[in-house]
């Protein structure tokens, strides 16, 4: 028999064609349904591989039942919803997608600096609201990007990759990290500071860090109280790294000027949630990665690294 792979969202048919020439393959029919998490389990005790998304729990339950599991490959850089240590201790390797989206989510973060900088998302809805009655000096009046200070909590290739936008911008440059980055600071003439000092220089606050212990709400009314009062605050990583109620309760204080944000706690979100009540919120369904270009490579590198593993082969790229 077939090596069998599950996948657990509906993807294109010529993405996955290298993988059905060579092994049985099944996916969840729902391109914009997570799958249910009994299918999940169900799938993943047949199953050699499993192709999942950030939207699946892959814990401990879901590891355990997957007799036969050797790879689960991740369509994300993060694999914060993947338990690794119990996989590393199965002997299942585990795989993300790094690289392949630098540019895409870099292009998307940068893009909320500005949207959110220059109140685009409010100036499109008042002309389609039809409130654009005449031109004033001062109508939706926003903030300069361009040399203004910019600090990057969590400079990885995708912090680098934003800090390179930045420089175009002629932006002062700071960085917040595990580890001190020297080809950034060569390269960019990005500046190392600490949290607190990056939080009180800068004028736009990007998170880029991964989730972990360590940076699960980060992002507090502490924090927000230290950053300027005009700065705006983007977050293009995870959602719990912000503390989603002490954000809104800034914002509304005025203790910062405004968010763009690609992620939030609890994924999809509803129409009532509190941060879309307000206009200097710039909302987006985290799309980060979401250019064709960009998420055809993701499902193509996790194709490969699949093929690689069940061929008794190194993946490309490894988690564990």
């Amino acid at each position: 028999m077939k090596p069998y792979v599950f996948i657990s969202r509906k993807l294109p048919e010529d993405a996955i064609a290298m993988l059905k020439e060579k092994y049985t393959v099944e996916m969840w029919d729902k391109e914009d349904v997570p799958v249910p998490y009994d299918v999940l389990l169900q799938e993943t005790r047949k199953a050699d591989a499993i192709l999942t998304m950030l939207s699946e729990p892959v814990n401990e339950e879901v590891l355990k039942a997957g007799e036969k599991l050797k790879i689960v490959a991740n369509m994300a850089v993060g694999y914060d919803n993947v338990d690794v240590e119990t996989a590393k201790r199965l002997g299942i390797t585990v795989t993300n997608t790094p690289d392949v989206l630098n540019d895409s989510t870099a292009d998307l973060t940068f893009a909320l600096v500005l949207a959110a900088a220059r109140r685009m998302v409010e100036a499109a809805e008042f002309v389609k609201e039809g409130n654009w009655k005449s031109w004033s000096p001062l109508l939706l009046a926003g903030q300069d990007v361009h040399h203004k200070t910019i600090g990057i909590v969590g400079m990885g290739n995708i912090g680098k990759t934003v800090a390179k936008r930045a420089a175009g911008f002629d932006m002062e440059i700071l960085y917040h990290n595990r580890s001190r980055k020297p080809d950034a600071e060569q390269e960019l003439g990005a500046q190392y500071v600490s949290f607190a000092e990056l939080l009180k220089r800068s004028d736009f606050v990007v998170c880029l860090t991964p989730l972990t212990e360590e940076t699960r709400d980060l992002f507090n009314r502490n924090a927000f109280r230290i950053m300027k009062d005009q700065a705006v605050f983007v977050n293009a990583s995870r959602g719990p790294v912000v503390n989603e109620n002490d954000l809104y309760e800034a914002l509304k204080a005025g203790e910062i000027a405004a968010a763009g944000l690609d992620v939030f706690a609890e994924e999809p979100i509803g129409a009532n949630h509190p941060l879309l009540e307000l206009k200097n919120v710039v909302a987006m369904p985290h799309i980060g990665s979401a250019s064709m270009e960009t998420r055809y490579a993701m499902m193509k590198l996790c194709a490969e690294n699949i093929d690689l593993i069940l061929s008794e082969e190194q993946p490309k790229t490894p988690v564990n």
